[in-house]
């Protein structure tokens, strides 16, 4: 990966709140925010509950096609 492309995607991280960067003189330090990350990590959990719970009804519904194909034949 090119430096170009990793300080672009550094900088997308802080626009985001997900990192904080500080630069003395030609050193930049990049650190996590804990709570931003925390918070997303939240966010994506709510996510992964949801569509489990859509793609557990989705195969349900098929098991129950599948089931009613193979009745009539």
């Amino acid at each position: 990966m090119s430096l170009p492309a990793v300080l672009q995607h550094l900088k997308l991280l802080e626009d985001s709140g997900l990192v904080r960067s500080e630069k003395q003189g030609r050193v930049r330090t990049v650190r996590i925010e804990g709570e931003a990350l925390a918070a997303t990590e939240r966010w994506l959990a709510e996510l992964r509950h949801e569509w489990e719970s859509r793609l557990d009804r989705f195969a349900a519904h098929v098991a129950e096609m599948k089931s009613k194909g193979e009745k009539n034949g």
